[in-house]
C-alpha cells in the first residue's frame, strides 16, 4: 500500500523493507495470492530488471494498470 499509484518497486526491494532481504521467491509469492487486486496493489511490484513477470489477472492487465495510474499521475 506504501507504493504510490504510477510509481513500482521490485519484489526484492519489498522484502528488504520487511526486513527479510532474503525473501523475494516469499514476497513473489504473497503478491500471486493478492485476491483483491486494485486495493492491495501488487500490480505495482515488478522483476528487478523492470519486467512486468507474472500477475493473477495476466500481464497485459498488469501493464494497463501501471500505465493507466502513470498517465493518471501527469
Amino acid at each position: 500500500m506504501e507504493i504510490s499509484p504510477g510509481e513500482t518497486t521490485s519484489y526484492s526491494e519489498i522484502a528488504k523493507r520487511i526486513g527479510s532481504p532474503k525473501s523475494t521467491r516469499a514476497v513473489a509469492q504473497a503478491c500471486g495470492a493478492n485476491r483483491l487486486a486494485v486495493a492491495i496493489p501488487c500490480h505495482r511490484v515488478i522483476r528487478t530488471d523492470g519486467d512486468l513477470s507474472g500477475y493473477r489477472w495476466g500481464i497485459e492487465r498488469k501493464k494497463w494498470l501501471i500505465n493507466n495510474e502513470a498517465n493518471d499521475k501527469k
